[in-house]
């Protein structure tokens, strides 16, 4: 009896010995959900903290483009559908010149046409009511790699988890920060003035400069890391979010590990420039399994010019036991490591690749 209980001892410690080197060496297994989440589990957070915000009822301002409807009580031939035009104004019948209502809240408008109303003798006692019927004036692009990429509309103070939210959260490959550039509809926002427009240049002088139209000048962008978006709890992280914002989420890279590990996948990169070494990839994959043949792991590497596809050995025991250097990965590299019952490896990377490409679980540092 002691001796088999020797023995199941003796397996369990040969089992995990891969750990120790990990150890002595500070790169500690991602044992546990406090390590690492799934995209799934972000988008869960996500959604739930977008849910839980308690929002006040605000009076979005008219914009351009917006179609209200007026109505005017015991007047009839005044109610009509109008859109707010380019220029923010919007014409009635029997009152002269036009009306500006962009910017104004419909109560405001409301107001304002009683008042003209009166001046212009069309109605004694007038009771106007305006409400919007489409609004076009507060869009917010979401892009990059979120699930959904759109153009939402503001009608209420929003925030950016109710933004990435409504987008459907974040796509796998989505990096680890959010930008916020902010458009000319924010009013917390001091936009730079115009310059000056430039003198007329001769027809056979060169163009000076390029690219953005510098009357219409990009307002202050906003970096928000998801870690302090999701995890510190501090609030602001979440920004407002107004009409003419642009919400980007950029891309990351991805390393793959596949093949005799605990946990294989797709780990996502901080940012797509980022590198991670092999050993701390197999110590964030729980490791290799007791079948595993470490020495004759290899990485997948495909050139991003040609399409090539080249195998470089990666044998992790010698790099654990210092006889080779740990080797840096690059996004979209895939670390195949194979089992015993493999008879060349070679034969296994196709199959792996395409496991890769279409059923891997992907994980994420939170």
């Amino acid at each position: 009896m002691i001796g088999a209980v020797r023995r199941v001892l003796d397996w369990s410690i040969a089992k995990h010995f891969w750990i120790l080197p990990l150890l002595l060496w500070g790169i500690q297994p991602a044992y546990g959900q406090d390590k690492l989440e799934t995209p799934k589990q972000t988008n869960d957070k996500i959604f739930h903290l977008a849910e839980s915000r308690d929002t006040r009822p605000v009076e979005t301002p008219i914009g351009a483009g917006d179609v209200i409807h007026i109505d005017v009580f015991d007047v009839p031939e005044l109610a009509r559908d109008v859109r707010v035009g380019d220029t923010g104004d919007i014409s009635l019948p029997l009152i002269p010149g036009r009306i500006h209502a962009a910017g104004m809240t419909t109560f405001e408008l409301e107001a304002k046409i009683e008042n003209l109303l009166v001046e212009n003798g069309l109605v004694t006692h007038p009771q106007v009511s305006v409400f919007i019927k489409e609004q076009l004036s507060q869009p917010v692009s979401v892009v990059g790699a979120v699930a959904r990429p759109m153009v939402l509309q503001i009608l209420r103070p929003t925030t950016l988890l109710e933004v990435l939210a409504a987008a459907g959260g974040l796509a796998d490959d989505a990096g680890a920060v959010v930008l916020v550039t902010h458009g000319s509809l924010n009013p917390e926002i001091q936009m730079p003035s115009a310059p000056a427009k430039p003198e007329p240049q001769p027809q056979d002088a060169a163009p000076k400069g390029g690219g953005q139209d510098p009357l219409t000048p990009a307002g202050p962008t906003e970096s928000v890391r998801l870690k302090d978006l999701l995890v510190s709890g501090d609030p602001t992280f979440n920004i407002p979010v107004y009409g003419g914002d642009v919400v980007s989420v950029p891309r990351s890279g991805i390393v793959y590990v596949i093949g005799a590990v605990n946990a294989p996948g797709g780990y996502v990169l901080e940012t797509r420039g980022d590198k991670i070494s092999v050993l701390k990839i197999v110590a964030m994959a729980h490791g290799w399994v007791g079948s595993a043949k470490p020495n004759d792991a290899v990485i997948v590497r495909q050139d991003s010019k040609t399409g090539a596809k080249e195998e470089i050995p990666a044998p992790l025991k010698k790099m654990l036991q210092r006889k080779t250097d740990d080797m840096p990965l690059q996004a979209g590299d895939m670390l195949y490591v194979p089992d015993s019952t493999a008879k060349r490896v070679a034969a296994k990377v196709g199959e792996a690749a395409l496991i890769a490409g279409t059923g891997a679980v992907f994980y994420r540092l939170p």
